[in-house]
C-alpha cells in the first residue's frame, strides 16, 4: 500500500525532506525525476495520514525489520581498511575511532569505512542466522521475509506479516533480545551448579531440541569439533582441562545420544562447561542493530534505490540463492564508461570480476562503476 507509507529523501547538498506520499508508483518516479535526490526511504509503517506531522499521522501497524551492518559486528579487517581522524586535532588512526581522542579528549571523529569481502561475508553469515531463526523458530514462511542487500556493509529483512503488524515496540524488543540471545542462562536449561551436584537429575542441552537448546547445543559440538588450542585458551579454559576434552573428544560425541556430554569427562566440571556454553550462544546469536527492530516508525532504504555511500544499489534476493549472492556484482548499477579519478588511499578491491588497487595519491582511469564506488566513499575526486 504505498500511499499509506511515508517517503523521506536526503538531497546531494546532505538535508532530508520527509513526510511525503504518493498515491502511486508513477506519482513516486515523476517526483523522483524532479527532484534527483541522493538517497530515497520509506517507511516501515502504515499510516492513515502519511504526510501529516508525526503524533497526528495515525500509525495502522508495521513490517518488522532487521538491519545487519558490519559497522556494529567486530571484523578483523576493520584495523586494516577503516580510518578515523579526530574532528578537533586531526590525530587519526586505523579501525574503530576511540571513545576519545588519546591527544586531545575531543569525542568528536571524522570515521571512514571500507567494504571489503571479509565484511560482507560477516555479514550474511549473521543475516543466514537470523533467517534460520525467523522460519524455524517463529515460523515464519519464506514468502513473508524479504532479504535485501543494502548498498553498503550488510543486509536488511523484511518481515511482512499480519502476525506481527501490530506489535508494539516493547513486543519487538522481545524478538531482538531472542534472536540475539540476550538473557540465555544455562541455568534454565537444566544445567546449574546444583544440578551438578545430583548427576541422576543432569539434563542438558541436545542437538535435537527445538529453539536456544538445540542451537547452543550445536554450536556446543561444532565448537569442540574444531577448536584449537588458542581457541580454548581464548574462552578462558586452562591447560588441564584442554587436554581432558582433547583426551575425550570421542567420548563427549557420542554422549550426544543420551544425556550430553555434561558429566562425561572427569575435571570438566560446570564453571568449564557453562564458559564454552556462553561462548556458543554468543556464536549462534545474531548480531542485528536492535534500534532498527524497535522503532515501529522506522524509515528504511527503498529497494532498488542507490545507496548513496556506495552507488551500489538495494536488491532483494530469494533465501534459497543467500549463500551463493554476491553483492559486489548483482549489486552494481553503472556497468558502462569510464572516468578518470584522483584516489587518496584504497585497499585492493573487487567489482564484478575484476580486481582494482591498492590506490594512493594517484590519478587512475577506472570503470564508472568504481570511480562512483570511491567518490561516493570520499576516498577519491573526479579529475577534470
Amino acid at each position: 500500500m504505498i500511499e499509506k507509507r511515508e517517503f523521506g529523501f536526503v538531497s546531494f547538498e546532505g538535508w532530508m525532506l520527509r513526510h511525503k506520499s504518493f498515491k502511486s508508483e508513477d506519482e513516486l518516479g515523476t517526483f523522483l525525476r524532479d527532484f534527483v535526490p541522493r538517497d530515497i526511504y520509506f517507511s516501515c509503517a502504515n499510516y492513515e495520514e502519511p504526510e501529516a506531522e508525526m503524533e497526528k499521522k495515525v500509525w495502522l501497524g508495521a513490517d518488522l525489520i532487521f538491519d545487519i551492518d558490519a559497522d556494529h559486528i567486530a571484523t578483523p579487517c576493520d584495523k586494516v581498511h577503516d580510518e578515523w581522524t579526530c574532528g578537533n586535532c586531526g590525530f587519526a588512526g586505523k579501525g574503530d575511532a576511540p571513545e576519545k581522542c588519546p591527544v586531545c579528549a575531543s569525542e568528536k571523529f571524522d570515521v571512514k569505512t571500507w567494504l571489503c569481502e571479509v565484511c560482507l561475508a560477516t555479514a550474511k553469515t549473521e543475516i543466514m542466522k537470523l533467517i534460520d531463526m525467523l522460519i524455524q523458530d517463529f515460523g515464519f514462511s519464506e514468502k513473508e521475509v524479504h532479504v535485501f542487500f543494502s548498498g553498503h556493509r550488510g543486509y536488511h529483512v523484511h518481515v511482512e506479516s499480519k502476525a506481527i503488524e501490530n506489535l508494539d515496540a516493547i513486543a519487538r524488543k522481545e524478538i531482538v533480545d531472542y534472536v540475539c540471545g540476550l538473557g540465555f542462562d544455562v541455568a534454565f536449561h537444566g544445567l546449574s551448579q546444583k544440578t551438578w551436584r545430583m548427576p541422576h537429575n543432569l539434563r542438558g542441552l541436545n542437538p535435537n531440541d527445538s529453539g536456544w537448546r538445540g542451537r547452543v547445543a550445536k554450536g556446543v559440538y561444532n565448537f569442540i569439533l574444531n577448536a584449537n588450542q588458542e581457541d580454548y585458551e581464548s574462552i578462558g579454559l586452562r591447560k588441564n582441562v584442554i587436554e581432558a576434552i582433547n583426551k575425550n573428544r570421542d567420548t563427549i560425541f557420542k554422549s550426544w545420544n543420551n544425556t550430553g556430554p555434561w558429566n562425561a569427562v572427569k575435571g570438566l566440571g560446570f564453571k568449564n562447561w557453562k564458559k564454552i556454553i556462553d561462548f556458543c550462544a554468543n556464536v549462534q546469536s545474531a548480531k542485528v542493530d536492535t534500534v532498527v527492530t524497535t522503532d515501529t516508525h522506522r524509515l528504511i532504504r527503498l529497494a532498488n534505490t542507490l545507496n548513496g555511500k556506495t552507488s551500489l544499489k538495494k536488491v532483494e534476493f530469494p533465501i534459497s540463492d543467500i549463500e551463493h549472492f554476491d553483492p559486489l556484482r548483482s549489486a552494481v548499477a553503472f556497468n558502462r564508461g569510464t572516468v578518470t579519478v584522483f584516489v587518496s588511499d584504497v585497499p585492493k578491491f573487487r567489482l564484478h570480476d575484476e580486481i582494482f588497487g591498492p590506490y594512493k595519491n594517484q590519478k587512475a582511469e577506472l570503470p564508472t562503476a568504481a570511480a562512483m564506488l570511491l567518490t561516493c566513499k570520499g576516498r577519491a575526486e573526479v579529475v577534470e
